[in-house]
């Protein structure tokens, strides 16, 4: 199971940390993803970090603002956000792959295995 947490109301320019926690142990050997889903729009692709944390992969239109990292011995991934902007609006969802992936296939929602509930940021201008 993967809690995802640590959205709320920033104001545009303005940093959040979202934190994606799980309980077991396995973990620490799954891709994690985070996706978006924007009000009325699919959910997207923001950005994913390999089992190691060695391999990352970003969404062009978050990459050089958003940071992913992951903390294997606390079974927790983050995802640092700065530059806020408000197009950065959305429900943030977490995912954890068991299959092993790199480059292009981080993005493909159909190849995660677990999701977490969501947590919103909202971005005000």
């Amino acid at each position: 199971q993967l809690q995802a947490s640590g959205g709320g109301l920033v104001q545009a320019g303005g940093s959040l940390r979202l934190s994606c926690a799980a309980s077991e142990r396995t973990f620490s050997s799954y891709a994690v993803g985070w996706f978006r889903r924007a009000p009325g729009k699919e959910r997207e692709f923001v950005a994913a970090i390999s089992w190691s944390g060695g391999i990352t992969y970003y969404a062009d239109s978050v990459r050089g603002r958003f940071t992913i990292s992951r903390d294997n011995a606390k079974n927790t991934v983050y995802l640092q956000m700065n530059s806020l902007k408000p197009e950065d609006t959305a429900v943030y969802y977490c995912a954890a792959a068991t299959k092993y992936l790199l480059g292009y296939y981080f993005k493909m929602k159909a190849l995660y295995d677990y999701w977490g509930q969501g947590t919103l940021v909202t971005v005000s201008s």
